[in-house]
This record gives C-alpha cells, sequence and structure tokens, in this order.
C-alpha cells in the first residue's frame, strides 16, 4: 500500500519548515520506505503500519498548533510492491527518458 501524507500545522509561529521536520523524523524513524516531495510524503507498507504512522505525524502537528490539515491519498493495490519505484518508472519507460528536471 501506497499513501501521500501531508500535515500542515494552522496558525503557529515557527517556520513550516520546522514543523514538517519534525514530522519527518517520525518518518523516518519508521523505517519505512518514503519519497519527501515538495508538497507531501509518499510512504511504502501495510495498512496498519501506515495508519499509525499517520496517527502519530498529525498528533506531533497538534503539538505545536491548535488547527492541523493532514491530507492522505491511499493507493492500495492487492499483491503490489515497490510501488515508490514502479509508479514512476512505468510512466518514464512508457515517455523514453527519466521524468525530472529540477
Amino acid at each position: 500500500m501506497l499513501v501521500e501524507l501531508s500535515v500542515i500545522p494552522v496558525g503557529d509561529d515557527e517556520r513550516l519548515s520546522d514543523r514538517i521536520a519534525e514530522i519527518l523524523k517520525l518518518v523516518d524513524r519508521s523505517g519505512l520506505p518514503y519519497q519527501l516531495t515538495p508538497s507531501g510524503t509518499c510512504i511504502e507498507g501495510d495498512w496498519e503500519e501506515l495508519m499509525a504512522l499517520v496517527h502519530e505525524c498529525h498528533q506531533q502537528a497538534r503539538q505545536h498548533a491548535d488547527h492541523v490539515f493532514t491530507l492522505l491519498k491511499i493507493e492500495d493495490e492487492a499483491g503490489a510492491e515497490k510501488k515508490l519505484v514502479t509508479n514512476v518508472s512505468s510512466v518514464a519507460e512508457k515517455v523514453g527518458k527519466p521524468l525530472a528536471r529540477v
């Protein structure tokens, strides 16, 4: 299973990147495969471990803000593995080149 998670604390005086860094430490400590993107984090795992991590990340943000938006997108494909890599590589293969320009 693959989730895309965005946790946005609202009304906190700290810089958003400081709060996101705290949340990413939790994601990193989970040991689950993940990829940080400019607008969220994709994480791969099973339902129970992902939902527990989503809850932990939301609660981390709530420690510093009274108002938190947590956005979650779920891709659940039976038997699929390594979706962090295969979702991107499949499209890049069809385009005929790597798909990143920074």
